[in-house]
């Protein structure tokens, strides 16, 4: 997988409740002047055509800030437009499928809980990255199974492939994420719950230059 920078940093997901349209693209862009490693664009109550027109629209602004935005869950969406790739669930559709028809560039990343196996079964089958998680209590997925913060650093010694945290991470908690082998943080409420959208990226940018 050949990305145009390392998976490291702050990896944004978009939420449709806290981000309704209009203020979709402000927000997102103010995190992308703060710098990210990735953005997901996450709708799953939008129309198709509003979901394509978002997407479009989420495209057109990441390539400004030479950002790679990712498609949740959708393979025919990052296709129609242009996406440099997909996350994927467990029940998604298949990562070997989604690989061969998004080609050896895109990125592809898949949720495995707290299971490492699934995090070595995914780099088999051509994962660009996997995410662990929930590690702490999350306003967006509240039932999400509960991952140990022990997981990380084994995985980081079993995987060649970027690691991703997600779940209910901010500023005050990211730090030991990344301590124990993160390269990314996956942030939703922390992030685009508030106003602030620019100031909180950075501070969450300041955890991956700041001694651990």
């Amino acid at each position: 997988m050949n990305s145009r920078r390392p998976l490291r940093g702050v990896y944004a997901i978009t939420d449709e409740v806290l981000l309704p349209a209009d203020l979709l693209l402000t927000r997102v862009e103010a995190a992308l002047r703060a710098g990210l490693a990735l953005l997901q664009y996450r709708s799953k109550q939008g129309s198709e055509s509003q979901r394509l027109q978002q997407a479009r629209a989420l495209v057109d602004l990441c390539r400004q800030y030479d950002t790679p935005l990712l498609i949740n869950d959708d393979v025919p969406l990052c296709l129609a437009v242009g996406a440099a790739g997909v996350h994927l669930g467990q029940r998604d559709q298949g990562l070997t499928e989604a690989r061969r028809l998004l080609g050896p560039e895109a990125i592809i990343g898949i949720t495995c809980h707290d299971q490492l196996a699934l995090a070595l079964q995914a780099q088999e089958a051509g994962a660009s990255y996997v995410a662990f998680g929930r590690f702490f209590a999350s306003q967006t997925k509240p039932t999400a199974p509960p991952a140990d913060i022990a997981i990380l650093p084994q995985a980081c010694r079993e995987l060649d492939i970027p690691v991703v945290a997600i779940g209910g991470i901010t500023a005050e908690n990211g730090a030991a994420l990344i301590a124990a082998g993160a390269d990314m943080l996956a942030v939703i409420h922390a992030l685009f719950a508030f106003p602030d959208v620019e100031s909180r990226a950075r501070k969450l940018n300041s955890l991956f230059t700041s001694p651990h």
